[in-house]
C-alpha cells in the first residue's frame, strides 16, 4: 500500500462513543483503507461509533458506499452510527443521494457522543 491509498484515522474515546476521525480524501483509493479501519472499529462493539468527518474535504461515491457498509455492519451489532463535522461539499454528496435522511447526521463530535 502506497501513501496514495493509506489514510490517517485518529480515534478517541469519549464515554461510551468511540470517535473516528480520518484526514484527508476519502476516495477510490483511500477507501479501502478506509472501510478495514471502520471494520475493525466496528468489532470493538461500541455502543455508539462516530465518524467526524471535519477533516475530510472530499469524498466520492466509494467512500459513500463505505460508511454505508460501516452502517450496515454496527446495525447488525446494535451499535449506533452517527457522522458529524461534515463539510459543504460531503454534506451535498449526502443531501443529494438522500442520504442525510438515512444516516444520522449531527454538527460536531461534541454533540454525536452525547446524541
Amino acid at each position: 500500500m502506497n501513501e496514495r491509498d493509506s489514510i490517517e484515522v485518529s480515534t478517541e474515546q469519549r464515554g461510551d462513543a468511540l470517535i473516528v476521525t480520518p484526514t484527508g480524501d476519502i476516495d477510490l483509493h483511500r477507501s479501502p483503507a478506509f472501510r478495514a479501519r471502520l471494520k475493525d472499529f466496528a468489532s470493538s462493539k461500541p455502543k455508539r461509533l462516530v465518524v467526524d468527518l471535519s477533516r475530510v474535504p472530499y469524498m466520492d461515491s466509494s467512500g459513500v458506499a463505505t460508511l454505508v457498509e460501516a452502517m450496515q455492519i454496527a446495525r447488525r451489532q446494535s451499535t449506533e452510527l452517527v457522522l458529524c463535522g461534515l463539510q459543504d461539499k460531503v454534506r451535498s454528496i449526502f443531501e443529494i443521494a438522500r442520504l442525510d435522511m438515512v444516516f444520522k447526521i449531527v454538527p460536531d463530535a461534541d454533540t454525536a457522543s452525547k446524541a
